[in-house]
């Protein structure tokens, strides 16, 4: 990415993390303020500001702690400190794995799971956008047959990006789809083969049948390529978008996620909650409608713009 766009992305995040980092820094700067020394009623009160700001009960325990054994070594005695101590905190948690985007550069099969109503085909349009603009061949895969709708809306965003897509006629057999799509994938010597995947958790045993079905399809027809799945949640549902990863933790091997509608949330905490009790990476986040909104998640860039004054 040019120096130009990095910084102009960075200017959206500060911009669409303004909600989030009210919801947190208000909450602890409160705090902060409201007490002259570190005592365990600080400690109370900076662990209820932290659980409002939905980083939720384990992760505010886990924060709290690391931060009272910082306060005795560092022999810290301001409130205002713990600040510095917080932001350095969350910068630990919520570090990434050297290979995060090593899937980028191998020929992979990348599977995009999530409920419906969470930004997903979208999501899936705008990876296909961004890949295809890298210079990468990429091939859809329409397997949320459940839905017309899903089935028409990649097609459309197909054609945006220029890019084949593999589909059938609604309430088909998703394994039959990713069959041909890894069939076609194969024969076009495609780089990437994105699949859209059917996001009824209600009923998780038929969705785990599912998915396994796929797997076994992607497993024996293509074992050559690296499998990455990626759960989309929508950070505007705070607390439901970590029940959910749970949820899908439970019947998928999550290898990242994706987190939409960063933008006007003020539940952007949920991130840090994702990281800390989930041990799963955020790789992708969204915080707009645009096609380049969709970017890589930076860390250390999330955290900088949280607490921008």
């Amino acid at each position: 990415m040019s120096e130009n766009k990095k910084r102009g992305f960075f200017g959206k995040l500060v911009e669409g993390l303004t909600k989030t980092r009210d919801n947190i820094l208000g909450g602890v700067d409160q705090v902060l303020s409201g007490f002259s020394n570190i005592d365990e009623d600080f400690y109370e009160e900076l662990e209820e500001a932290l659980i409002m700001a939905d980083f939720g009960i384990h992760t505010a325990l886990r924060i709290i702690s690391d931060i009272k054994i910082k306060v005795k070594e560092q022999h810290i005695k301001d409130p205002m400190e713990v600040k510095q101590l917080l932001k350095e905190e969350l910068m630990e948690i919520m570090c990434l794995s050297d290979d995060a985007y090593s899937f980028e550069e191998k020929k992979s099969v990348i599977l995009i799971i999530g409920v419906n109503g969470v930004g997903k085909t979208t999501t899936i349009g705008k990876l296909a956008m961004r890949y295809k603009a890298q210079g990468k061949k990429v091939v859809l895969a329409a397997a949320d047959t459940f839905r017309a709708a899903a089935i028409e809306q990649l097609t459309e965003w197909s054609n945006r990006a220029n890019v084949d897509i593999i589909a059938g006629q609604a309430n088909s057999d998703p394994g039959a789809i990713v069959y041909d799509a890894v069939f076609a994938a194969k024969a076009r010597k495609a780089d990437l083969l994105i699949c859209d995947t059917a996001g009824r958790l209600h009923n998780k045993k038929n969705l785990m049948d599912e998915l396994g079905k796929i797997n076994k399809i992607i497993d024996r027809e293509f074992p050559e390529a690296h499998k990455e799945v990626l759960l989309v949640l929508d950070s505007t549902t705070g607390q439901n978008a970590l029940q959910q990863a749970k949820q899908f933790k439970e019947v998928a091997n999550i290898t990242g996620i994706i987190l939409t509608k960063l933008d006007g949330t003020a539940k952007g905490g949920i991130a840090i909650a994702i990281q800390t009790e989930l041990n799963l990476s955020v790789k992708f986040i969204g915080v707009g409608e645009g096609i380049d909104d969709l970017q890589d998640f930076d860390p250390e860039e999330f955290i900088e713009a949280l607490f921008k004054q």
